[in-house]
């Protein structure tokens, strides 16, 4: 089963920002089962394809680190020039995409090896990564949406910007459930619907809240809208232009108890998962519309996703790169060390010499 930032398989859930570093939940027991230490306030997290590893970003340490699911070690990791909050997977879960909120810096990794591939500059500094992958005659190409401050570029994989759409209110967060439209939540409070075609605003679903990361219902195509200044989760039915449908937003609502941070939702549709602001997690049911259960991570939890149990295997951490030979060290140190045994022998060689009986 294909595992996806915006809610995979309803196995476990991983939450960023857990008093351990990531907490995490067995679904059917429904409980917290215990956490990954990691340190750095660890902010977005993503699942490879297969759900071998976890990737984790540190804001603090300026690093990103790739950590097996089954063992709950580091795999590997790479420096990131700023402080890496937002994270996207290629298409084809190939390269690890990575940048920092307010940061114009995006660097893409070989998701495997966290080994560098490539680096570019945005023209605004960035709050949110999404993709979505698009055919061509030869192969699916990944393509990059970066939420700027006044704009949503597109960029393709090697960073080359194909258009950018302008949204009114500044966007924040980015939901792309397919190919044909994308919400879009913006600074000002509203929550707007871009045709990914013609890359055209073309309608507005909500206002007069304060929205955070959104996800969807693989099955219905609902998208779940956490309204974090009205502590509730807004479900919108999902829109297309040109359909001639403006349905009533939000479809329905289901109220919380404390402010929603993100949300996520299990890939058959049946459960959802809300991080909250005080440190609880709510489970949700989601044909039921109403709340399973409450379950307490601590720390503060920042985002959420759901995914398989680790599958059999191992990745093979990486060792790290060999330094290359101090030159200092060899100058300052080593150098002088060989001068003095050279001119030591030198010496014992003359003085030996001098000694020798004449013939």
């Amino acid at each position: 089963m294909q595992v996806n930032a915006d809610g995979g398989a309803p196995n476990l859930a991983y939450v960023a920002g857990a008093s351990q570093g990531v907490g995490i939940i067995d679904v059917a027991q429904q409980r917290v089962i215990g956490g990954l230490a990691v340190a750095g306030d660890p902010y977005t997290i993503l699942l490879s394809p297969d759900g071998r590893l976890l990737y984790v970003t540190q804001p603090t340490l300026g690093q990103v680190t790739a950590l097996a699911t089954k063992t709950r070690q580091a795999i590997c990791s790479a420096p990131f020039p700023g402080h890496p909050s937002l994270l996207a997977l290629s298409s084809d879960g190939t390269v690890l995409y990575v940048a920092g909120t307010n940061e114009t810096t995006i660097i893409a990794l070989d998701s495997q090896t966290c080994v560098l591939r490539s680096s570019f500059q945005t023209t605004e500094p960035i709050s949110w990564l999404a993709v979505t992958g698009v055919s061509t005659s030869n192969a699916l190409q990944t393509q990059l949406w970066v939420a700027g401050m006044t704009a949503v570029s597109i960029l393709d994989e090697q960073g080359h910007v194909l258009d950018s759409i302008p949204i009114e209110g500044g966007p924040r967060f980015l939901c792309l459930p397919g190919a044909l439209t994308a919400y879009v939540t913006t600074r000002q409070g509203s929550v707007v619907a871009v045709d990914m075609l013609t890359h055209q605003v073309f309608a507005s679903l909500l206002t007069g809240g304060i929205f955070g990361p959104m996800d969807y219902d693989a099955v219905t195509g609902d998208i779940y809208v956490p309204d974090q200044q009205h502590n509730q989760v807004d479900v919108l039915s999902p829109v297309l232009d040109g359909s001639g449908l403006t349905p009533q937003e939000p479809e329905h609502i289901i109220r919380l108890s404390s402010s929603p941070q993100a949300i996520a939702i299990t890939s058959d549709g049946q459960l959802g998962f809300v991080a909250l602001s005080g440190g609880n997690v709510d489970m949700l049911d989601i044909p039921g519309r109403s709340i399973v259960t409450t379950m307490f991570v601590g720390g503060r939890p920042h985002f959420i996703i759901t995914g398989p149990y680790p599958p059999p295997g191992v990745p093979t951490p990486q060792l790290a790169a060999v330094s290359p030979p101090n030159t200092t060290f060899w100058v300052l140190i080593v150098a002088p060390i060989i001068g003095v045994l050279l001119g030591a022998s030198w010496f014992i060689w003359r003085h030996r010499k001098g000694r020798s009986p004449k013939i």
